[in-house]
């Protein structure tokens, strides 16, 4: 059963939890997808409150958002361009443009006011 995350010991459970839905690769509107959706909202919800970041830190927010969906740079190249740009990105040495944020955006579901630096 699902509950709120409350405490740092739920937190680090629901995490775990995240990493083993996320090595059985869950299909979504199943019973496993549906428990990865929440789990993940919840983390979400529990990080915002103990762990909120900069929202002007773009890249800070899809790192996040990577670790949290088990992504990996490689996984980014479809929204960012070729393994180089998003290495270049990810370690801000290249900022994210407007098309990158729009595919960003649409391909992973992240608001883009999230991705544009303040």
């Amino acid at each position: 059963m699902i509950k709120p995350i409350k405490t740092e010991e739920q937190y680090e459970e629901a995490l775990e939890r995240v990493y083993h839905l996320l090595q059985t690769e869950p299909q979504p509107q199943t019973e496993k997808g549906d428990e990865l959706e929440l789990l993940v909202t919840l983390i979400e919800s529990y990080e915002a409150i103990y762990y909120p970041m900069s929202a002007s830190d773009p890249v800070a927010y899809l790192k996040n958002k990577m670790a949290q969906n088990g992504l990996k740079q490689i996984d980014l190249i479809p929204f960012i361009g070729d393994k180089a740009m998003v290495s270049k990105v990810l370690n801000k040495k290249r900022e994210l443009t407007l098309s990158m944020i729009k595919r960003l955006s649409k391909g992973l579901n992240i608001p883009a006011t999230r991705l544009i630096g303040h």
